[in-house]
């Protein structure tokens, strides 16, 4: 999975439908996730689209798998799983998502429709990291 700094200088150089198509493209680069893992736990709630996170920790490090039924929304989970993916449960934790996606502007980019479950997203990225940093 790319960086999300890669991933930003890519998206700042784009406009338009080309932004839609990183993101769609993002999500075709999701690991696939299983689906016996998409299940009532691993719902992000308030998502305009069906959406799943699940978190396997390795080594020390919070590997995350993702989907979605809409192409837009499985880029934009890829994008949330970008700022986490493979690093420590405890920094996951402890990381402000939210700021690291600031640049993005994805408010501005895209509908509310598409952009409402963000903040879910993040949020049960983060209490899954928790919860395994407490482990």
């Amino acid at each position: 999975m790319r960086s999300l700094n890669d991933i930003h200088e890519e998206y700042d150089f784009l406009e338009g439908d080309e932004r839609y198509r990183l993101l769609i493209e993002l999500g075709r680069e999701l690991d696939p996730m299983p689906d016996a893992l998409k299940t009532d736990a691993t719902l992000v709630r308030g998502c305009s689209a069906s959406v799943w996170v699940y978190p396997t920790q390795e080594s020390g490090k919070l590997h995350f798998l993702a989907d979605s039924n809409a192409a837009i929304t499985k880029g934009i989970v890829a994008l949330v799983i970008s700022a986490v993916q493979d690093k420590p449960a405890r920094e996951v934790a402890a990381m402000d998502v939210t700021a690291m996606l600031a640049p993005f502007d994805l408010k501005n980019q895209l509908s509310s429709n598409r952009t409402q479950g963000v903040p879910n997203m993040i949020a049960l990225v983060r209490e899954h990291a928790a919860r395994l940093a407490d482990t």
